[in-house]
C-alpha cells in the first residue's frame, strides 16, 4: 500500500489495480461494499488512526469510532478536510470518499439518534481503511 500523502493522488485504473488487492479495488475504485459484519475493523477498538487503504491519507481518529451495531466500522467525525461528501444520484444517501485519492469509503448518515457530538454515522468499509496504533 502507498504511504501517507499530503496532496491529491491520481493514478490510472491499471496503477490502482497494481497496488490494491482485488477487494480493495472493487470497494475503493468501483464503489463496492463489503458484507456486513465481515470487516476487520468492525469491532476493533484499539487507539490510533485509520487511514485510506489506497493512498495512506489519515481519515479518522479512533476516538471518533463508536459501536453502532450496523455491521461496519462507524465514526461520528473525520479529520478536517480528509473526507469529501457527495449525494448519491438517487438523492437517498451521501457517499464519503477520501479527499486525496477519491477512494470510496462508504456513506454518512445524519439524525439517527446516536448519542455522539455530531449526530452522524460514517459507515465505512473496513477494506477502505488501514489502522496504525498510537
Amino acid at each position: 500500500m502507498a504511504s501517507s500523502t499530503t496532496g491529491p493522488v491520481q493514478k490510472s485504473e491499471e496503477e490502482w489495480r497494481a497496488v490494491l488487492s482485488p477487494q480493495q479495488f472493487y470497494i475503493l475504485r468501483q464503489k463496492g461494499t463489503e458484507r456486513a459484519g465481515t470487516g476487520e475493523y468492525n469491532k476493533y477498538s484499539e487507539e490510533g488512526v485509520y487511514s485510506c487503504a489506497g493512498c495512506g491519507t489519515p481519515l479518522y481518529k479512533s476516538t471518533t469510532k463508536f459501536n453502532s451495531a450496523c455491521g461496519w466500522p462507524a465514526f461520528f467525525d473525520g479529520l478536517p478536510g480528509a473526507i469529501n461528501r457527495t449525494t448519491d444520484s438517487d438523492g437517498r444517501r451521501v457517499e464519503i470518499t477520501c479527499a486525496a485519492c477519491g477512494g470510496h469509503l462508504g456513506h454518512v448518515f445524519k439524525g439517527e439518534g446516536f448519542q455522539t457530538p455530531t449526530d452522524e454515522r460514517h459507515c465505512v468499509n473496513s477494506v477502505s481503511l488501514k489502522f496504525a496504533p498510537h
